[in-house]
């Protein structure tokens, strides 16, 4: 196996320990980082005259050289062979270069090219993940376009409660997305410091010019402290539960898929592409994109649980605990970028029936608190109202009936102030219309909401 020390070893790693402790088989995903950051190194040293110019080209040439068998898929991820990614790269270079290639880690320790490999792929990702986050927006804006007059009922307690639009509760989750997107932006604001040139943990005695490799990074800055730098993983943190987040908004939204697409509800219902069968059953559609997204939220959660619980008893600075900042976190990233895909490429497909939708919130007594409302604006003081319109809602249970056909006789038996009018303010359109307040489900608010969404998607894609 390939090692970047051993000189004050008498023997080998035994092969168990040797694989225990290796890291290969799962950093090699960074490797692009890690010759970004090795090549911004190099050509630093370069700068401040601890290589030659002629030494920086040919280290630069052999970076290179790797790269490109690495992205050929050339070598073996292995534990027999390399411990981890920058031993590979390394060991690499100088049988490219030769004795040269062993100044390329001059100033440098494995501990902060770790975390900054681990920075810059936390950003890249980031932004991949930010990407996919604006698409749902673009999908679920569309699909709030087209209905912002389909009325359905809204629910508290998953009973039925006042009616809104599809529109109004899609919005919902756009501005659950948003919230995301604000999140991942400050998550990247704070990750984006550079922390090569910090060493194992006390920086380094070669005059090294830590703003120049930061610049050639695209960090705006090095990191302040070394050991802070070494130790750090906020930013692995951070994405993780804004990750957790995003999961647990798409998992909502799932769940209300199950329900929708169900023969009780009948709201919606998916492509067949984006649905399975059964083996025994032939009659199912089952929703089986929607259940395991919402099944795979708890995976995310799982990663960012683990690496809390894994950083919360170490003492400053590096510790090799902090190996374990990797696979769940890639699995994590793998997860919601899946999962994120999977949701557009449902919702984008799917088929709406709007008078299924209206017929349920015309049912349930959705109407109940205008009934109330009406009473007030005739002068009659809420509590009062309320329980007017709760005891018209238990006549309506005694006769069989809703609302909107309880004769007049009724409505004035219970109170004098109610007129024919009261037909014309309970219909399920005249309740969700009159809803006119400030992110209320109102056509007139959502199409002006709808003009806000649209003028962000215009800015993400300028």
């Amino acid at each position: 196996m390939a090692q970047l020390w051993g000189g004050r070893f008498t023997k080998a790693a035994a092969a168990t320990a040797a694989a225990f402790t290796s890291s290969i088989t799962f950093d090699h995903r960074f490797y692009h980082q890690d010759i970004q950051g090795s090549l911004a190194h190099v050509k630093m040293l370069a700068k401040q005259g601890i290589v030659t110019e002629a030494e920086r080209d040919q280290i630069i040439a052999g970076l290179q050289a790797v790269e490109e068998d690495l992205d050929k898929g050339v070598f073996s991820f292995t534990p027999d062979c390399y411990e981890d990614i920058h031993s590979l790269v390394e060991a690499e270079l100088i049988r490219r270069v030769g004795d040269v290639g062993k100044k390329l880690h001059t100033g440098r320790s494995r501990n902060d090219q770790c975390v900054t490999d681990m920075k810059l792929y936390t950003l890249y990702e980031a932004k991949e993940i930010r990407a996919a986050l604006v698409h749902w927006i673009d999908v679920l804006v569309h699909i709030m376009d087209a209905h912002v007059y389909t009325f359905m009922p809204g629910f508290t307690h998953m009973q039925k409660a006042q009616p809104v639009t599809l529109a109004h509760h899609l919005g919902a989750y756009v501005e659950m997305a948003l919230r995301d997107v604000s999140r991942l932006d400050d998550m990247m604001h704070r990750a984006n410091t550079c922390p090569l040139g910090a060493a194992a943990l006390a920086g380094t005695s070669y005059p090294l010019d830590r703003a120049y490799t930061a610049q050639l990074l695209g960090f705006d800055a090095p990191t302040e402290n070394s050991m802070d730098s070494v130790s750090d993983r906020d930013h692995i943190c951070e994405l993780l539960f804004v990750m957790s987040m995003i999961a647990m908004h798409l998992s909502r939204f799932c769940e209300e898929v199950v329900m929708w697409t169900s023969d009780e509800y009948q709201f919606m219902v998916m492509d067949d592409q984006w649905s399975t069968g059964s083996s025994i059953m032939p009659q199912k559609k089952n929703s089986d994109v929607a259940e395991l997204i919402r099944g795979k939220t708890g995976r995310v959660y799982g990663a960012l649980m683990g690496i809390l619980t894994m950083l919360k008893g170490l003492p400053l600075a590096f510790n090799s605990d902090m190996q374990e900042d990797k696979e769940g976190f890639f699995d994590a990233i793998d997860t919601v970028k899946g999962c994120l895909g999977a949701a557009s490429g449902m919702l984008a497909t799917a088929t709406f029936h709007p008078d299924r939708m209206r017929k349920s919130a015309a049912g349930g007594f959705t109407n109940a608190t205008d009934v109330a409302d009406y009473l007030v604006k005739k002068g009659m003081p809420f509590r009062d109202a309320h329980s007017v319109a709760g005891h018209l809602v238990l006549r309506c249970l005694e006769e069989g009936c809703d609302l909107d056909h309880l004769p007049l006789s009724e409505y004035q038996a219970a109170s004098p102030l109610f007129q024919q009018d009261i037909y014309d303010v309970i219909s399920v359109e005249a309740c969700v219309d009159a809803r006119q307040t400030y992110g209320g489900p109102a056509p007139e608010v959502m199409k002006k909401t709808l003009e806000k969404y649209h003028a962000w998607l215009a800015k993400q894609e300028a």
